[in-house]
Formats: structure tokens, sequence, C-alpha cells
């Protein structure tokens, strides 16, 4: 049996029981409102369980965030997640957006502590908000019966004393009331399953999900691991070498890199998968269909709501 058959034959039973979500950010102009619609016009007949929008650090994206959410939930088929943070606002401002969420529809919310605006070297939280995410999620709950997803970091939180605090912090989070975590974005494989191993035998019992970053330009992205504690392998650096001037390639290597590494996790048990999409769907596409997802194959998708023009 050749390689292709042997990869073909494992991929079969694995698609039947993948589902995705895919994470993206309020646009800043016209022209990156254009560039998310299309993407999302694009992955949408992938048939993701969500889609998630992501919030600035102090709030500085609440009302693009809010704009954006409740389009998704008015003119497409798709579940919006709205993230919220706990980050230079008071407990009482954070449930007035929770509640304007609500009342517009919005039920299931991304709960994070956030990250300290530019002004500031660390997170510091407001005299009169939440503390940390599980006192933001315990929150949320008083507020209305969200659903709640939270974060976790498989190679530890910058901000943790410890791993072994980073992990009680997650349980704190999934014990207040959260439904699932979704992790910081990883490249070796085996960091993840070593969290997995080491969140449930703290007694986590919640899904953990994987959180996967198409790498789209790479000093771009090892200059953002540096910042949120994640390990990017030399082996990487090398696939990278040479291709900053070469888009294409770089496209092919990201989606191969990614897909690869999303078919030794399902193989070893991983059903459900969230992407990083910064607003790009293509890359995502190429690694949903690797896996047998391919309800965006064709360009464009199946346009089944308003085209955001």
């Amino acid at each position: 049996m050749n390689e292709s058959t042997h990869d073909s034959a494992q991929f079969t039973p694995i698609k039947s029981r993948l589902s995705v979500s895919f994470e993206f950010f309020p646009p800043k102009t016209a022209a990156m409102e254009e560039t998310l619609w299309a993407s999302i016009k694009r992955l949408a007949p992938i048939g993701p369980r969500f889609v998630s929008v992501t919030y600035g650090a102090g709030g500085g994206t609440r009302e693009r965030t809010h704009a954006t959410v409740k389009r998704v939930l008015d003119e497409t088929p798709l579940t919006p997640a709205a993230h919220l943070t706990c980050v230079g606002a008071t407990r009482d401002q954070v449930d007035a957006v929770a509640r304007r969420y609500h009342d517009a529809g919005i039920r299931h919310i991304v709960a994070l502590r956030g990250d300290p605006p530019n002004t500031q070297a660390r997170f510091t939280a407001h005299p009169d908000g939440y503390q940390n995410a599980a006192e933001l999620v315990s929150g949320l709950k008083r507020v209305a019966d969200f659903e709640i997803t939270v974060g976790a970091h498989p190679e530890v939180h910058p901000d943790a004393r410890s791993a072994q605090a980073d992990l009680d912090n997650l349980k704190a989070k999934l014990d207040a009331g959260a439904s699932r975590a979704i992790t910081q974005f990883f490249f070796d494989t085996d960091v993840y399953f070593r969290f997995l191993d080491q969140a449930r035998g703290a007694g986590i019992s919640a899904p953990i999900i994987p959180g996967i970053l198409p790498v789209t330009n790479f000093a771009a992205v090892q200059r953002f691991a540096a910042t949120c504690g994640a390990s990017v392998p030399d082996w990487m650096a090398e696939l990278f070498q040479g291709l900053d001037d070469s888009p294409d390639t770089r496209q092919l290597v990201a989606a191969t890199v990614a897909a690869e590494q999303c078919l030794r996790l399902a193989r070893q048990g991983v059903t459900e998968f969230h992407f990083y999409t910064l607003n790009r769907a293509e890359l995502t596409v190429a690694i949903c269909h690797r896996l047998g997802l391919k309800g965006g194959a064709t360009a464009g998708g199946t346009q089944s709501f308003a085209s955001g023009t």
C-alpha cells in the first residue's frame, strides 16, 4: 500500500466525526470588512459549530465586535459567539455588554481575562471589575444562561505563577460554568497531549479544543508566540526559511503543516478544531478539505446569505 492510499484509509473514518469552529476579528476599515465577509461567505458551507469574533484590549473594538456578531446572526446561517473580556471595565459595564448581546439573540460568549492595552505592561484588573476570567464566567452566568467557552494554555500562560496554578485557573473557569476550553495555538502535537493528560489528571473533564493557527507570516508568528508563551519548533523555521518573497509557496507549506498537525491530532482521537483564521479563508478551507470537510471547496462556496456589500 503506497503512502497516499494509507493516508486515505485513515482519513475516511476521521471526517465523519469531526467538527470545527472559526475565529474572526472585527474589521477596522471598509476594505477589511469586505475581506472578512468574503471569508465568512467562503467558510460558511463547511458548517462550523460556531464562529467567534474577538474583542480588543480594553474593549477597544466593543462596537465593532457587537456589529459583526449581530450581522453574523442576522444575515448568515452561522451560530456566532462573542468574545468578552474584563479589561478596563467595571462589573456593571461588562454585565451591560453581556445583556446587550443576550437581547440581540447572542447566546454564546467566549470569556477571557483579556490582554492589557498597549499602555500597560501587565494586566491590572479594574478596582470595580472582574478580577479574572473565572469571576467573569460566574458573572456572565448571573446575567443569563450563556453557553461559555474559555481559553487554555498548553505551554502555560505567561502571567501564571506555575503550570499548576495555570491548571487551577482553568479548572476554576470551568467550575464557574464554562462548557469547554479552546487552547492557545501550538505546533507540536505532543505539547497538546501532555497538557490534556495534565488537565485530566487535575480533574478537568470538559472538552479542550485545540486552537489551530495556519502560518501566513512566519516572522509575525514568531513575534506573537514570544508574547503568549507558545514555542515554535526549529523544523518550522527551516521549512519557512527563504519563503519571505514567495507567497504562493509559503501558502502551500502553511496548508501542509497545519493539515498534517490536524490529521495527527485526529488520528489520536481529537474530534474538534478551532481555527484562528485571521479573517482569511483560503488556508482554512484547504485544511478542512484535507480533513474531509469539503463544503467550502468551490470558489465562493454556496452563497446562502447576504454578500455584505
